[in-house]
């Protein structure tokens, strides 16, 4: 907003540390300068912007000094640990938060908090409930402390202990957005879907501006088909945070889903004018103008994507299918190995070569084929997409004998789920209260207008109660204008998205060019 801006102005022109304001014995008895309390929230301020601006090692100075002069205030300590993980120097990390708990006697819960995620992240279970123990002990009312432990168990299949932490919580905490967000998703899984709307009903009441809680309730919708409950739904969630760039995500596909594609251009227009760094909303828009419009309009949208950020490796995968489907073999060939190159080790490489896999399976290279999807599953075993298209292409080939053995590896290696009857009554499974969760849920980085080429699908058709009356009823006294609320947020003339979009498009293209003017040339020997 232009606060902020005019905000991280004023903080950049101030002196950080301003001496003599203040004076302190030290260890020694000797007086020493030190700067006035209001020093340390500018500091930690202007340490805030330069993290967010990748400007690690000025953050990390300032913070440091932080530290020297206010050893006793824990927050110096959460923002440089949180530097240094972005650095993924987790030794100075742990080191940070272990000085930390003793200079402020254990009396801190941010501190546990943030060191307790660490050593969760980092697999370190025993370790991470000693800390998410001592979060709680510190300040009872630390409500992700609660949550963040209550997360923990779930994954690691204690789910009475996880449920027990999650009351825990509500009872010293009162209503959390996030833990009632927790049990609405757990909820849905459990096929339970009053209760996970209720749930949702708690959560954006706690907090409104909440978007996560918005999508992932519409998505809970979108699951029974209750389309106009999940439209009003995605309205709150571009209300609640108009920029945020996975609710117009999703509010587009689903339009698209429906086969409004007028609207779900317009909606991923949008979105991407807001957002002109994401590749994703490109993306997706691409694969829309390929099913409903050309072969080159969606061309042009990939190669800007992919200018945005080359390393993502989902634009390239879906670039590949797209000219596959075209008929340019060798081009889709390219663009595989392209998203390969990047990273052969994430779950979009194991999908790259199960796609890679089909493609050489239609054109006859079947040994390739085979090849390819052994590499998909050695990335990813679980994924039973793969292991049935390498069935079916053994059984397309008369090797039936050999087909079901591929079939038996996968029901004998997938990971086994054993349910807790008395979760079954409550809850089921976790799912992280984050929008990069709703992301997963929703495939946002698959092609998301259609299968996986050729690959088999399997569809969950659980009934669901119909959504509450509340929502329905709050659907038709709406009145969401969509255009009139570009029009204030964003000064956007919706008659003239089309002209707005080649603008940026070219925009960035020209960035590519500019890049690539002053990149420094190569010495050779």
């Amino acid at each position: 907003s232009a606060l902020d801006r005019s905000l991280e102005k004023f903080a950049k022109k101030l002196p950080i540390f301003e001496p003599g304001r203040g004076e302190e014995g030290d260890e020694n008895g000797e007086v020493i300068e030190k700067p006035l309390k209001i020093n340390l929230d500018l500091a930690l301020y202007k340490a805030k912007i330069l993290t967010r601006n990748f400007q690690f090692d000025d953050a990390e100075n300032i913070l440091q000094q932080c530290i020297y002069y206010w050893p006793e205030d824990g927050r110096p300590y959460v923002a440089l640990g949180k530097v240094l993980r972005k650095q993924s120097r987790i030794t100075e990390a742990r080191a940070v938060y272990e000085k930390g708990s003793q200079a402020t006697q254990g009396e801190n819960p941010y501190i546990w908090q943030c060191w307790a995620v660490l050593e969760s992240d980092l697999g370190n279970t025993r370790k991470a409930r000693e800390l998410f123990d001592a979060a709680t002990v510190a300040d009872k009312k630390h409500i992700a402390a609660w949550h963040g432990w209550a997360v923990l168990e779930l994954k690691q299949g204690n789910i009475k202990k996880a449920r027990n932490l999650l009351g825990k919580g509500i009872k010293y905490c009162g209503g959390n957005e996030y833990v009632y967000q927790t049990l609405a998703l757990l909820e849905a899984k459990a096929n339970r879907y009053e209760q996970a709307s209720y749930l949702f009903r708690q959560a954006t009441r706690c907090n409104p501006k909440s978007c996560a809680s918005w999508l992932a309730w519409a998505q809970l919708e979108m699951q029974q088909e209750n389309n106009q409950a999940a439209c009003y739904l995605f309205e709150k969630a571009v209300q609640a945070s108009p920029k945020n760039r996975f609710a117009w995500h999703v509010w587009g596909l689903f339009e698209a889903n429906l086969g409004n594609i007028d609207k779900a251009r317009k909606i991923l227009k949008i979105g991407h004018l807001v957002n002109p760094r994401d590749p994703v909303l490109l993306q997706s828009l691409a694969l829309l103008e390929y099913r409903h419009s050309t072969a080159n309009a969606s061309r042009i949208l990939f190669k800007r994507a992919s200018e945005l950020d080359p390393r993502h490796q989902p634009v390239w995968i879906a670039w590949g299918w797209m000219e596959w489907k075209e008929g340019n073999i060798s081009t889709a060939r390219e663009l595989y190995q392209k998203a390969l190159s990047i990273n052969s080790t994430t779950e979009s490489a194991a999908r790259c070569l199960q796609a890679w896999g089909v493609l050489e399976q239609k054109v006859g290279n079947l040994s390739a084929a085979r090849r390819l999807f052994r590499s998909s599953l050695n990335i990813n075993s679980q994924s039973y997409v793969t292991w049935m298209t390498w069935a079916s292409l053994e059984e397309d080939q008369g090797n039936s004998v050999r087909a079901e053995e591929i079939r038996n590896l996968y029901f004998q290696q997938r990971t086994e789920v054993v349910d807790d009857a008395s979760w079954v009554n409550g809850f089921l499974d976790i799912i992280d209260p984050a929008l990069d969760s709703i992301k997963r849920l929703l495939n946002l980085e698959q092609d998301p207008f259609g299968k996986t080429p050729d690959s088999s699908e399997v569809k969950d058709t659980d009934e669901g109660s119909s959504p509450s009356s509340e929502v329905k009823d709050a659907r038709y006294k709406s009145g969401f204008d969509l255009d009139s609320f570009i029009k204030e947020k964003f000064s956007l003339d919706p008659n003239k998205l089309d002209d707005q979009m080649e603008t940026s498009l070219l925009s960035i293209a020209k960035s590519k060019e500019q890049r690539t003017a002053f990149r420094p040339r190569q010495r050779y020997k």
